[in-house]
């Protein structure tokens, strides 16, 4: 009786894994689709690009039109009004210019790695053991997770590192030493801050700290650069919802459950699985 329980058991857990990677398979190839969306009339290498409006109120201080195609801005357009004289600046990338958004490129490639580890496990490959079944799933979970903190976290920086990023080389006309800009993903939207300067008189830096790392500095916020002292006096933040991105947020919520789901189901089934009638 234990040993045609033990093999009933081993047939239903087989098939169940083998269709929960088919279903993990379908979500994760339609998540890696959504990275590199091809535009419709071109062929598959010509990405789609899609503009964005952020700060569409007459009321904020910075407005701006991004154009997004896959994981590079390839042109913004900027106007900045200054606080102190209500003077409108604008900015535009230069034509031999694009910013390449990190975070997106290492989703896809976490998204990448993770399907790499399923299809590994075909059909017709036999798991031996609940624990081999669980191993596939922590690495493809650990796979998704990273995809999806690099979408949740924005990486921190100091002021510093922003001043000397390629981004101050990319617009035209060039932008003054007392403005400071930085493009991010937070979760599905994608955002610029714009930072407003000025430079700190030796006589006023007695009380000088420099600010740490972070994702958004605040007013007030104290750096050096190249022998010369800053404060930030003011700090704009506009953004605006990329539904794709929110699409593939979905999809690493939905696979990371299906993964714990068969986890759950090979614990149950995991003394049938390892014993041996035999």
């Amino acid at each position: 009786m234990r040993v045609h329980t033990f093999l009933t058991e081993c047939l239903f857990l087989a098939k169940c894994v083998h269709a929960v990677l088919k279903q993990l398979q379908d979500i994760l190839k339609e998540a890696s689709r959504r990275f590199s969306m091809p535009s419709p009339g071109l062929c598959e290498g010509q990405l789609k690009q899609e503009n964005f409006i952020l700060g569409s109120s007459t009321m904020d201080q910075v407005k701006g039109v991004l154009t997004l195609q896959g994981e590079a801005l390839t042109q913004a357009d900027i106007n900045i009004k200054v606080a102190k004289s209500s003077q409108v600046m604008h900015f535009a990338f230069r034509d031999d210019k694009q910013w390449k958004l990190q975070q997106i490129q290492d989703a896809r490639n976490h998204v990448n790695q993770a399907l790499q580890l399923l299809s590994s496990r075909d059909e017709s490959y036999t798991f031996k053991t609940g624990a081999e079944v669980n191993k596939l799933m922590d690495a493809v979970m650990l796979q998704l997770s990273r995809a999806r903190n690099r979408l949740t976290t924005p990486a921190s920086m100091t002021l510093p590192e922003l001043a000397a990023s390629g981004l101050v080389k990319m617009f035209t006309p060039p932008m003054p030493g007392d403005v400071m800009v930085n493009f991010y993903i937070n979760l599905s939207k994608l955002c610029l801050t714009v930072y407003q300067l000025h430079v700190l008189q030796p006589n006023t830096t007695k009380n000088f700290k420099s600010a740490g790392s972070s994702v958004l500095h605040n007013p007030g916020a104290m750096f050096e650069y190249n022998n010369t002292k800053f404060e930030v006096s003011h700090v704009h933040k506009v953004e605006c919802v990329v539904p794709w991105l929110n699409d593939t947020l979905v999809f690493f919520t939905i696979s990371l459950q299906l993964c714990q789901q068969l986890k759950d189901k090979i614990s149950v089934f995991s003394s049938f699985w390892n014993y041996r009638p035999f």
